[in-house]
């Protein structure tokens, strides 16, 4: 496996790069946001707001931990960044059980073995990935996830592993990460003797060690496991292994611990571990290692086909000219250089000294890892005899493809409850071996699995039935992996872009993290033959993607770092279409949700941003450069960054663009790309531009939002621009304490603000002054939103919970006067039926009606008056309605008072088709709106 590890990454310590003026958050901040967070969430005038969630749920998403209960019809399965789901009927139907605590991002969860009531949740992802959101701390629930209690440790931030005492279920272990991307003491192994109430900090190694696994010896539970990992990420670099990473024992129920490991590795090659010790055998124990040790790779002859990148660059140039044209023009064909670049053109071109053999070489990319040519030993396994004392490594032969470059993504490890000699290892493939990792099988080759394995289950009392989660969702075996089941009954996806088009219904389209592109019915519903109504697009990590506005069969999508397509589905045909460099000029930098952007004023005009602008008039066959380099162009590591990561055009003017970077510049040009000017020097520095927005409403207004996420700063940031960004205003307002993915205008009330955070939705009807959140959307991390011009429906895509809908058009109705004493919205119009009120059979339901009758209150109050009117303005039908501050919602059955002589007789029957009015009275205040039955 390659190691993408640049030289030049071991050169950034003490370069100053990314020094922020921003400071990592704070315990302090962290808990105070998430009790501001409860308190919005509580006092919301929005709380009778309902939404559509639409999915999608056939692709699964990543799950980090799945937990059986005594009685196997119950068990609990816990996403990366979706939350807690529960099933007591063996995965037919599935319940969140812990939205609306302070994150729904989960590291791993414990049932105590012995009361499965209680659950302990550890939050913030184990996984050091870019889209793993820190936790709230670790959380509790003594009735089987009905009710919860926050236990603190909220700066540990992301949780690697949590155990509970085999007999007594206040007595547990959590093995904390720590934070992800800056150092922090706030990381170890910590116990609790009072069930959470306070914690003593066991395990202390230094400020970028945290402890990424831990296991109790089921036959002594004085003995645990901790495996300790060393690993920092930046913006800008990923360093995955360490001298801090090992593994320690205690022998005193977690309150000392000692480094154990004679015949394991140690040194700064040490990556992530994985833990764990066989029922059958306590004695046997198991790791799983991440080896990041460098190693010269030897090429085999029979490996090297054709000419080398290699070979290129250590030629002269008179060695060069002296290749057949042949064999240059297959080397240049099979790496995809640009077809302008021939044999005899690129031989041309050195002759005349246009560039070098080197520049020819460097034209592929990850220059450094061509010229070094070195591989990590990669995935190993190691087992003890003797409880930990002693380790010898198993495997007889490299296990390559385990992990491939991402071992920080990977490192679990499973023993069959019942042979210690049978043992899983998770990783982008799942691996078997049945003679104690010596040698392997692959086993999730049957039943349409999905890569990249996360957690696993092996049935204490039959070890051939397996429950598995990746990140494709949750898979059952019974038959030891021969064959799986894919359990996708739950709309959980980590949607990373939006779009929709206009048909009728419309369709949303969205990249999803490892789940690839898709598009679905914004009315979808899951049905068990026709599915959930989404269909797949493209693989890989989905990123932006939207459909030709002439014809939805022709759409533009890709993967991550900058790799677009466009497929016209008509005739099957992919077209690449991300711009490719002159030979000698600097490599692009494609962000990893690379922005790409159709112009609404031509379809057939596309921008695409590296760390300049790109712009197509062609429909992505040919591109030109627009800018220059808009970032600040910091030194590389082995992440792309100084990319731009937001490219937006303004609806009220062509050319009229906007660029926003990773490290924190804002460009806007009004001449499509004649000239740019910089507008965020009084701006923040160094933070993440995560949108851009610019009005529907004036030309020169714009929004922008900024995160400091990739430096767990956490602090809230929107800005809104009268004047093309000359000058910014704060309107961050009440919002809680929480890093913001995404802001936008209503396209019909310009006071009417949505923003998507870290931890949920927000509406502002005044600009940005005060911010209310929508309950009825969990609190997950919200990544991005736009309103659709026809339906007026706001459309979130979540990272965790997938598409939410939410009818906006009573919003847009307040015009920004939230003090107003009532307003009654219209409802949908309702078709007759003479059936209202029968029962077809006699085991069947009535057929009962029902009509949502919606209305604002602007002051609370104990009921409001409810009037339901013919079309002679008679009374037919009264009734009260709460008056909760905010948006509210009552039923009607639909029946009204037979009437003689126009007074009421007191019999009730279903109201006839008509025009009908509903009134509302709050006080000497009327609302009223008209109700059609049809």
């Amino acid at each position: 496996m390659k190691n993408r590890l640049f030289l030049v990454a071991l050169l950034l310590v003490g370069s100053g790069l990314g020094a922020h003026a921003q400071e990592a958050s704070t315990a302090e901040q962290l808990q105070k946001a998430q009790e501001n967070h409860l308190q919005k969430a509580k006092q919301s005038p929005l709380q009778a707001v309902g939404t559509r969630e639409i999915g999608p749920m056939h692709q699964g998403a990543r799950i980090v931990d799945i937990a059986v209960s005594s009685n196997p019809k119950t068990y609990y399965v816990a996403y990366a960044s979706g939350g807690l789901f529960k099933t007591e009927n063996k995965g037919i139907t599935f319940q969140p059980v812990f939205d609306n605590q302070g994150a729904l991002t989960i590291g791993d969860i414990a049932l105590a073995p012995s009361n499965d009531q209680v659950i302990y949740v550890g939050t913030g992802e184990s996984n050091s990935s870019r889209s793993s959101y820190a936790g709230s701390g670790v959380y509790k629930s003594t009735d089987a996830g009905k009710t919860w209690q926050w236990l603190g440790l909220a700066a540990t931030q992301h949780t690697g592993a949590v155990v509970v005492h085999p007999t007594n279920p206040d007595v547990v272990w959590v093995g904390a990460v720590g934070a992800l991307y800056t150092h922090n003491k706030e990381r170890g192994v910590f116990k609790s003797t009072d069930g959470g109430k306070t914690w003593k900090h066991t395990l202390y190694i230094n400020d970028s060690t945290g402890i990424i696994d831990l296991v109790i010896n089921p036959a002594n539970p004085n003995q645990l496991f901790a495996a300790a990992w060393e690993r920092t990420r930046k913006a800008w670099n990923f360093k995955g292994s360490g001298e801090g990473s090992g593994i320690y024992v205690s022998n005193d129920g977690g309150e000392t611990w000692a480094k154990t490991g004679e015949g394991f590795p140690s040194g700064k090659g040490v990556g992530r571990i994985g833990l764990d010790i066989s029922p059958a055998n306590p004695n046997i124990v198991y790791a799983l290692l991440d080896n990041q040790e460098e190693g010269k790779v030897e090429k085999k002859d029979e490996e090297k086909k054709g000419l080398q990148a290699s070979e290129i660059r250590a030629m002269s140039a008179e060695q060069f000219l002296a290749i057949e044209d042949a064999a240059l023009d297959a080397y240049l064909k099979d790496n995809r250089y640009p077809a302008q670049y021939t044999a005899k053109k690129v031989k041309a071109d050195v002759k005349a000294g246009e560039y070098t053999t080197k520049d020819i070489a460097d034209f592929l990319g990850d220059a450094n890892a061509a010229l070094f040519e070195t591989e990590v030993k990669g995935a190993e396994v190691y087992r003890s005899e003797d409880g930990g004392k002693t380790w010898k490594m198993m495997n007889e032969y490299r296990i390559d493809g385990v992990y491939y470059s991402y071992g920080y993504y990977f490192g679990r490890i499973r023993v069959s409850p019942t042979d210690a000699n049978s043992i899983y290892i998770l990783g982008v493939p799942l691996l078997m071996s049945e003679n104690g990792g010596k040698t392997y099988t692959r086993i999730d080759s049957l039943g349409d699995v999905h890569v990249d394995h996360q957690a696993i289950w092996i049935d204490p009392a039959d070890p051939a039935h397996v429950l598995l989660g990746n990140d494709g969702g949750l898979y059952e075996s019974y038959d030891k992996g021969a064959y799986w089941n894919h359990i996708n009954n739950m709309k959980v996806a980590q949607m990373y872009t939006l779009s929709v088009d206009m048909q009728k219904p419309y369709h949303v389209y969205s990249g999803l993290q490892d789940n690839g592109s898709m598009h679905g019915p914004s009315r979808a519903r899951f049905d068990a033959d026709q599915g959930d109504g989404w269909k797949d697009v493209y693989g890989g990590d989905g990123m932006f993607i939207f459909s030709d506005p002439r014809d939805t069969e022709v759409i533009y999508t890709g993967f991550q770092f900058g790799n677009y397509f466009r497929i016209d589905r008509n005739t099957g045909d992919y077209q690449y279409i991300t711009p490719t460099r002159a030979i000698g000029e600097e490599p692009y930098r494609f962000n990893w949700r690379t922005p790409l952007l159709m112009s609404a004023f031509n379809p057939d005009i596309l921008y695409m941003g590296a760390q300049k602008v790109f712009r197509s008039v062609d429909a992505g066959k040919t591109w030109s450069s627009i800018s220059e380099d808009l970032t600040k162009n910091k030194p590389q590591g082995n992440v792309p960054f100084s990319t731009l990561s937001i490219l937006e055009e303004s609806p009220l003017a062509y050319g009229l663009l906007y660029a926003g970077s990773d490290d924190g510049n804002v460009y806007v040009t009004r001449n499509d790309g004649g000239a740019w000017e910089l507008i965020s020097k009084n701006l923040p520095a160094d933070l993440w531009v995560s949108s851009i927005h610019p009005s529907n409403h004036a030309k020169g207004e714009v929004y922008v939002s900024l995160t400091g996420y990739r430096n767990d700063h956490f602090a809230p940031y929107i800005y809104k621009s009268t004047d093309y960004g000359q000058t910014w205003q704060s309107i961050v307002g009440d919002l809680p304490y929480e890093a913001v993915n995404v802001v936008i205008q209503d396209p019909v009330e310009p006071s009417l603000l949505y923003c998507g955070t870290d931890h949920g939705t927000y509406v502002s009807f005044n600009s940005g002054k005060n911010w209310d959140l929508i309950t009825a959307i969990p609190n997950v991390a919200s990544y991005e939103m736009l309103v659709h011009p026809r339906e007026n429906e706001l459309v979130v895509a979540t990272h965790g919970r997938g598409v939410f809908i939410v009818d906006v058009k009573p919003m847009q109705a307040l015009k920004g006067n939230t003090q107003q004493a009532i307003r009654a919205f219209e409802p949908a119009t309702l078709r007759f039926s003479g059936n209202w009120g029968k029962q077809n059979t006699p085991y069947a339901p009535k057929n009962e009606p029902s009509v949502v009758l919606s209305y604002y209150v602007g002051l609370a109050t104990a009921s409001v008056k409810v009037d339901i009117l013919n079309d002679k303005k008679e009374v037919v039908r009264s009734f009260t309605a709460p008056a909760a501050a905010g948006f509210n919602k009552v039923a009607w059955d639909v029946k009204v008072q037979e009437l003689k002589n126009k007074k009421p007789t007191g019999k009730l029957n279903y109201a006839g088709k008509g025009t009908y009015t509903v009134r509302f009275t709050h006080g000497k205040v009327t609302s009223e709106v008209p109700l059609e039955i049809k």
